[in-house]
């Protein structure tokens, strides 16, 4: 029988996949002499009642750490379920390849998505606290909305710091609008310049850069990258646990980040009031929550020059990367002012005038 699960692991660092459905079961790290695993997985992903009940998608069945959306949202051109099967569906090992430096591991997700062969390629390297995650789209036709999803678990108050943005906005429709389902908290629609300033529905202020920013709600907020940068990033600082879950990203592959707000709101299976305390860092070329039709067609940010859909290659390849990684949290240390990737080292620096540097391979992004 086929291993429901493969495991990578490089010195420092140990990645699980769950081949069902694509999604990172669980991402280790091991530093200083200390383990760090900052990603969410639900609380259900076990339960029989609710692993065996198909008439709940495989995505929230097995929902954990990390996984990749094609297309993000509705699946509204081609049938599939919500943020596709390669969030969905079975993924194959093809192998794995150990270097002098670390190892590379690829897998092939079963199913065709517009037509596309889909790969899944993670690389760890030696003494690298990062997974370094590529996604390739081989032939199809078309275009569709891509994104990583990764997912961070905060058990208490957390800090978010991140790279310029150019705006922060909510989708038209609260995530939760029926009171006897759950319970959205943000303002629908809003918009804001500010991400430390944005409204409520009860017409308060949220703090996109503190968690959490409400008790007992589920919401969803798109924040768009800044031109002229070529390194994207955030970073989830969880101060009781002594570390941070980072994101960071090439803004030419994906010029958004959902920030999605999974914190005890959604009151039926499976979540049934049990989700709490996780925050989707979604990484995306996408036109917020909107799904795969709206994506393509004309909307407020391709018109304004931001590519929501990724174009698939007919005689070719289309891939995007990402990179996701857990580091020690200096103590004292305040939000992230920075993070510079260079000469093989990533270095943030930190309001409290701490630094932190790591290996870290600054080439992968550029496509060097």
């Amino acid at each position: 029988m086929t291993s429901d699960f493969s495991t990578v692991e490089a010195q420092g660092i140990k990645v699980t996949l769950d081949l069902r459905v694509g999604h990172i079961r669980a991402l280790v790290i091991e530093t200083d002499g200390r383990t760090l695993e900052p990603l969410h997985t639900a609380p259900w992903v076990d339960d029989p009642a609710i692993t065996a009940d198909e008439s709940i998608p495989p995505n929230l069945r097995y929902l954990s750490g990390d996984f990749f959306c094609a297309p993000f949202g509705a699946s509204d051109v081609e049938p599939a379920p919500p943020h596709g099967w390669t969030a969905n569906s079975r993924w194959q090992p093809l192998g794995t390849t150990t270097g002098s430096d670390g190892v590379t591991a690829r897998y092939r997700l079963e199913k065709k998505v517009m037509g596309a062969t889909v790969e899944k390629t993670f690389t760890l390297r030696d003494g690298h606290p990062f997974l370094y995650e590529t996604h390739t789209f081989i032939g199809g036709a078309g275009a569709l909305p891509v994104a990583n999803h990764a997912i961070v678990r905060f058990p208490t108050v957390g800090r978010l710091s991140f790279s310029a943005k150019a705006f922060a906005e909510t989708p038209a429709t609260a995530p939760e609008p029926d009171p006897l389902r759950g319970r959205s908290r943000l303002a629908y629609p809003a918009h804001s310049d500010d991400p430390t300033h944005l409204p409520l529905a009860d017409g308060t202020i949220a703090d996109l850069t503190r968690y959490p920013i409400a008790g007992r709600h589920e919401d969803l907020v798109m924040l768009v990258e800044a031109p002229g940068h070529g390194l994207g990033w955030i970073a989830a600082q969880r101060p009781e646990q002594g570390d941070l879950f980072i994101s960071l990203k090439n803004p030419a592959d994906y010029p958004v980040t959902i920030l999605w707000y999974s914190n005890g709101g959604r009151d039926y299976a499976p979540w049934n009031g049990r989700h709490i305390g996780a925050l989707g860092i979604e990484e995306g070329r996408i036109y917020s929550g909107y799904g795969h039709r709206a994506a393509i067609e004309p909307n407020p940010l391709n018109r304004a020059g931001i590519p929501t859909a990724l174009a698939l290659e007919p005689q070719g390849r289309a891939e995007v990367r990402n990179v996701i990684g857990g580091l020690p949290l200096p103590a004292g240390a305040g939000p992230v002012s920075e993070a510079r990737a260079e000469a093989g080292r990533l270095r943030l620096a930190f309001d409290a005038g701490t630094s932190l540097e790591v290996p870290f391979d600054d080439r992968f992004l550029r496509r060097e």
